[in-house]
């Protein structure tokens, strides 16, 4: 019922996208204004608005705490990104069900996946049994998110070719930031003794961390939220929980705990003490306005989360 309830919201979505009298899109440059961009997730907004600077007007679709794998697009999202010179969005499906309304978009305006630009050798291919082809994740590996950063300042140059200079000199400044950022995500991770190693989250959203940064990690839930943690999911967690002796679990902003609480509790069973050790950034960036609010700021916040959770100090 859940699914035919899905399948006829996209379905008057797409019509309400056909329906509309508007005249397509332009693809000429656009000249003597700023580019309007839509996008997705906001971290993907924060990105865009870094490289763009003042040549660009942003609109994000997703706020902070949103789970971008269950996001509908309602009518009004529909119509703002019908007015967009340009969508961005992530791909690999992290968008859920929007990849179809993507796919009819694109045939009118431009319209890109930040992640299309990234070899398909680099990207993690999720557990068997799923139906996503590879792992959307790519942002908690900061090369790879090096890498979209290139397709956004390469897609609003070839909108405005004018200003090309402008995109890739913020490009450059940004870059160098998301090098600093690399660097010191890699020293705190490489301050957790390697038997504690162990990152145990939510659901399966750091297998691109974990590979960049040395760490095993455990998702209760696989790569997408759509899918329900089942007891032996838990079961399973804990022991490997019990196995490495971690200190600490955590828990996600887009993402319920219940999980993670049957999941201390389980341990518990098993003799093991856990706690959680902090709220980890996952699929959305924190407020506007706070640093937690863009990219950086995120994934600076998780290693720090993270580190100091492994490392069994004290919150604070």
């Amino acid at each position: 019922m859940g699914r035919r309830l899905t399948g006829l919201v996209l379905a008057a979505v797409l019509a309400a996208l056909a329906a509309c009298a508007a005249p397509p899109s332009s693809r000429a440059p656009v000249v003597d204004r700023p580019v309007k961009v839509t996008t997705t997730t906001n971290f993907i907004t924060d990105a865009v608005a870094r490289i763009g600077g003042e040549r660009v007007v942003v609109t994000g679709l997703m706020g902070p705490g949103v789970d971008p794998h269950l996001f509908r697009a309602s009518a009004r999202d529909v119509a703002t990104l019908r007015e967009a010179d340009l969508i961005l969005y992530g791909g690999l499906q992290l968008e859920g069900r929007m990849g179809e309304l993507f796919g009819e978009l694109a045939e009118r305006q431009p319209t890109l996946a930040i992640t299309s630009d990234i070899p398909r050798s680099e990207l993690l291919a999720p557990a068997p049994g799923t139906d996503e082809e590879y792992d959307p994740h790519v942002w908690f590996d900061v090369g790879l998110w090096e890498r979209a950063c290139r397709t956004v300042a390469a897609a609003l140059t070839e909108r405005d070719p004018a200003h090309a200079a402008d995109y890739q000199r913020n490009l450059d400044a940004y870059l160098a930031e998301l090098d600093a950022l690399d660097r010191e995500i890699r020293a705190l991770m490489d301050s957790v003794p390697p038997q504690r190693r162990l990152l145990v989250t939510s659901h399966d959203a750091f297998e691109y961390f974990g590979r960049r940064y040395g760490l095993e990690v455990a998702g209760i839930q696989g790569i997408s939220t759509a899918a329900e943690a089942t007891t032996a999911d838990v079961e399973r967690v804990a022991a490997l929980i019990a196995e490495h002796r971690v200190p600490a679990v955590f828990v996600e902003s887009s993402v319920p705990r219940q999980t993670i609480d049957a999941l201390i509790a389980s341990a518990a069973q098993r003799g093991v003490a856990v706690r959680v050790g902090g709220e980890l950034f996952t699929d959305a960036a924190g407020r506007p306005g706070t640093p937690e609010g863009t990219y950086i700021g995120m994934l600076r916040a998780n290693a720090h989360w993270i580190a100091a959770g492994l490392n069994g100090e004290p919150e604070g």
